[in-house]
């Protein structure tokens, strides 16, 4: 049991890297405009978090190499190719840096909400404690310690939504019928978004670990599921928001139905939040960019302590701490970020599901199953939907003057994604005829 437990606090940094101030803001603000009705959508994510990340895990476990060196051995020995591999990685730290001022800013508000400590100091002590673990701790000691904040940040969160006492039926039918509602499309998406993101692919396969694979699967599924259901009950606890959602409206109002300690309660857990994703968001930027950089496992400049690796987080950590210190939010990184990252989480994700067919990489007894590919290509098929809304919604926001049209976003994306699904579908077939010969 205590081994099981151990287990699953490692792999619940996974959980700490996708439980961020946006996660709070996304399923707060659903839950405030549409109550239980989209909480169908945090549940698919939840799923389609748990297959990409058992799919990087398990190529890890058996092959020996993670998503990184994969992607680096089997990309096209072509320019185009290794261009490509250059576009993954400054995307992912791209992003990493752009998201990890609202990270810290969230954590910063977290304490405010608390203290009503001046946002700089806070910043400038978030950064400072981010510092400190990641040049002077392992990767395993961080990754415990990301997993007890993330317990805690658990309870502030299950407790509130306890003692606001919900409907039980309400919940489990906006759990397992899926709506619609007028407006949600984008929301909806966002909310897979902020669950299922490709620097986690890389930051789970890039985790050491002696686990067989059986109990890989089965304490990684438990830490992701429990981070599902935080969100879960952040989304609940965003119901009780009657006005625009923040940070403060959301405070006030637990503080009217709840009493006072539900809003110290949601402070820590804002504080929880932000830092532990200010936390993985440097590191996940530095194990993709060992990963895809490194000549070897043995390569010292690209170890824990190594000056590479150390100056890839440290650059993603600057970036964070000093948009957060003058308070401007990043905007066009953020923007360009987006766009980055919504080409290059579907092509992660089929990139993939291609290599978990493959049986040059894994042997017959721990490829894709048939059932197993048809729930992973359905994930797939949703994250190219998420990518194209993410590329278009990203394009036409740099041009203010155009309106953006939700549905219409929409409607292409999904008819784009079946288009390219076919030719996938093609190739593995391929890939598991020659695995039979």
């Amino acid at each position: 049991m205590k081994k099981r437990l151990l287990n699953i606090l490692f792999w619940s940094v996974l959980s700490a890297a996708f439980i961020g101030p946006g996660t709070v803001t996304t399923a707060a603000s659903a839950g405030a405009d549409y109550g239980f009705q989209i909480l169908w959508a945090l549940v698919f994510s939840t799923i389609a978090c748990v297959v990409l990340q058992e799919a990087a895990a398990r190529l890890t476990t058996v092959s020996g190499h993670n998503l990184g060196q994969a992607l680096q051995a089997y990309a096209p020995r072509t320019a185009f190719g290794q261009a490509g591999l250059y576009i993954v990685l400054f995307s992912i730290v791209l992003g990493c840096a752009a998201y990890e001022a609202g990270n810290i800013l969230g954590a910063s508000a977290g304490v405010d909400l608390i203290f009503g400590i001046n946002p700089v100091w806070t910043v400038l002590f978030c950064g400072l404690i981010a510092v400190i673990l990641l040049w002077k701790g392992s990767t395993h000691r961080v990754v415990q310690l990301l997993g007890f904040i993330v317990a805690f940040m658990g309870f502030s969160f299950l407790s509130t939504t306890v003692m606001m006492k919900p409907d039980f039926f309400e919940i489990l039918k906006g759990s397992l019928i899926p709506r619609f509602p007028a407006h949600s499309e984008l929301l909806i998406l966002g909310l897979v978004g902020t669950t299922v993101v490709p620097y986690n692919l890389f930051l789970g396969s890039g985790l050491k670990h002696r686990q067989g694979l059986r109990e890989m699967r089965v304490s990684l599924t438990l830490a992701i599921v429990l981070g599902g259901i935080i969100s879960i009950a952040v989304m609940i606890v965003g119901t009780s928001v009657t006005q625009s959602f923040t940070f403060e409206t959301l405070s006030q109002q637990l503080t009217l139905q709840l009493g006072p300690w539900a809003s110290y309660m949601f402070g820590f857990g804002l504080f929880a939040a932000g830092l532990t994703s200010a936390l993985t968001a440097p590191l996940a930027a530095a194990i993709t960019a060992k990963s895809l950089l490194a000549q070897s496992e043995r390569d010292n400049k690209w170890q824990s302590n190594g000056r590479y690796y150390r100056f890839t987080w440290s650059i993603v950590l600057l970036t964070g701490i000093g948009f957060g210190v003058s308070r401007i939010q990043p905007i066009p990184a953020i923007i360009m970020a987006q766009a980055l990252n919504g080409i290059i989480l579907p092509v992660i994700a089929i990139f993939l599901l291609l290599m978990v067919n493959n049986s040059s990489l894994l042997s017959r007894d721990t490829i894709n199953s048939n059932r197993y590919n048809i729930l992973m290509g359905l994930v797939v098929f949703i994250t190219i939907i998420l990518g194209l809304t993410n590329v278009f919604k990203a394009l036409a926001n740099l041009v203010t003057a155009i309106k953006v049209n939700e549905r219409l976003i929409f409607g292409i994306s999904v008819v784009l994604s079946i288009l390219v699904i076919f030719p996938i579908y093609r190739s593995i077939i391929n890939l598991r005829r020659a695995s039979e010969r």
